[in-house]
Formats: structure tokens, C-alpha cells, sequence
């Protein structure tokens, strides 16, 4: 079995009300140092066998078109493979 992660975020360019709240958040709550923060999503898909590159690129074409907004987001994708 494999695991594909995808991690989806804003476009830099896109302001993130969210993010600006939990960095504000940090500062009421003492905690010191940090610049910016933004939030994003992260979807974990469990394959039944291996991740095949026909497998990843259907993934890939999955968030695409569902997972991720192009328009505003971006998106990582990897593989983990079962240890």
C-alpha cells in the first residue's frame, strides 16, 4: 500500500483572512517570533497496492480538478511509500 499526499495553499498572492487570524492568535497568546502564517489543506489518498506513475498521474489530474482551485491554489503532491 502507498499513500499520496497532496498539500494545497493559497497563491502568495491571494491575502488568507485565516492565516492572518491564527497569527494574530499568536501574538495574544505569547507567542513571540513568528512573521507570517498560512493555512492550507493537506488530503492524504491510501492506494490499494503500489504508486504506479499511471496511479500518481490520475491523483495529479484529481487535484486538478477537485482538490485544488487552480485560480487561487497551488498544490505539492507526493508519494509515502508503507515502510
Amino acid at each position: 500500500m502507498a499513500r499520496v499526499v497532496v498539500d494545497v495553499m493559497l497563491k502568495p498572492e491571494i491575502l488568507d483572512p485565516q492565516g492572518k487570524a491564527v497569527h494574530g492568535a499568536f501574538g495574544r497568546l505569547g507567542f513571540d517570533g513568528v512573521a507570517d502564517v498560512r493555512q492550507g489543506k493537506r488530503f492524504e489518498i491510501t492506494l490499494d497496492g503500489e504508486a504506479t506513475e499511471e496511479r500518481v498521474a490520475e491523483i495529479r489530474k484529481a487535484a486538478d480538478t477537485l482538490l485544488a482551485n487552480p485560480v487561487i491554489e497551488d498544490y505539492a503532491l507526493h508519494v509515502e511509500n508503507d515502510q
